[in-house]
């Protein structure tokens, strides 16, 4: 049998394999999420999401340092305050647990980039991610709020502002009052396409988010819908998002390509804490290769389209990349 094409030439060796790879992970596509408490000497693991963790600020810099050794060098931060209150004061304060952090870390670590999540769901005693009025998210007051909170990230140090409530006009909000306070250097790296999703569950543990009453269907988006993800990623392009994100990814790989092939901004996808807790509860019961699995998911998102993968797999597989 004379065949003209044979594939299998190229896949005989692993360095025959790696010589033409199509897709290629690297530590400097990931951004490493961090949850920051407050206390002295906290590095309390998260039931659901093992190797994860809850850290006190002097913690959370020694993770930060250690992920910066293995050459990941994007964090993203998420306050879990002491307190709580209906219109989430701890976002904005000046002495708030994250703009502590951030000052923290940039301090300690300079070359870092630190990226602010800029929401109101972890400091509200309600979960939901703007103020309430008769049991309705209002959406223009919850702006105001917002940009409130994104100008004291700024201040305290952080390189990029990340917006993930889904408020109608938080991007042009945000840029607005980055560029009044003389911010507008700092780049928005808008979560546009956010999903109602399953997938947060164990991240609602991590940051004590989870509604008290209703869910966020009323605002984040219908899992259902390809066409809607294009218009609200279509409305943070128009009002100035320098960056775009896609949250979950696994489960919205056409989405990421989708919105890679439309914009010509950097495009992010977040690998969200259910997507990691399935792989690491399967991998612990021996049911799949942890790390194989973990690194074929990450492979499919970037091959999707996205140019900045958020993981918490970040620290644990940059040194097996390298």
């Amino acid at each position: 049998m004379n065949l003209v094409e044979r594939p299998r030439r190229l896949r005989r060796t692993e360095t025959i394999r790696a010589l033409v790879r199509e897709t290629r992970l690297s530590p400097d596509d990931f951004v490493y999420p961090l949850f920051v408490c407050e206390g002295e000497g906290v590095r309390r693991e998260i039931a659901s999401m093992p190797g994860a963790f809850n850290l006190s600020i002097d913690e959370l810099v020694k993770e930060v340092e250690a992920a910066r050794r293995v050459g990941v060098r994007s964090v993203i931060l998420f306050g879990v305050p002491g307190e709580k209150d209906a219109v989430g004061s701890e976002a904005y304060a000046e002495d708030g647990i994250t703009q502590r952090a951030i000052r923290a870390v940039k301090r300690e670590l300079k070359d870092v980039l630190v990226i602010a999540d800029n929401c109101l769901c972890e400091y509200t005693d309600h979960g939901h991610c703007g103020v309430i009025e008769d049991g309705e998210v209002l959406n223009d007051p919850t702006l105001n709020l917002l940009a409130r909170t994104a100008v004291s990230q700024a201040q305290s140090g952080a390189d990029i502002i990340a917006p993930s409530n889904m408020m109608d006009g938080f991007v042009i909000a945000i840029r607005e009052a980055l560029d009044e306070s003389g911010f507008e250097h700092i780049p928005i790296m808008s979560y546009a396409v956010k999903y109602a999703s399953g997938f947060y569950g164990p991240f609602r543990e991590a940051a004590g988010s989870t509604p008290q009453f209703g869910d966020r269907r009323g605002y984040q988006m219908d899992p259902a819908n390809s066409r809607e993800a294009m218009r609200e990623a279509e409305l943070d392009y128009e009002q100035g998002a320098d960056m775009l994100m896609v949250k979950p990814a696994l489960p919205y790989l056409d989405i990421i390509r989708a919105v890679r092939e439309r914009f010509d901004l950097p495009i992010a996808a977040y690998q969200v804490s259910g997507e990691y807790a399935m792989i690491k509860a399967a991998g612990r019961l021996g049911w799949i290769d942890e790390e194989r699995v973990a690194l074929e998911t990450l492979t499919s998102i970037k091959r999707a389209g996205s140019d900045i993968i958020l993981t918490y797999f970040a620290r644990e597989l940059a040194q097996r990349l390298t």
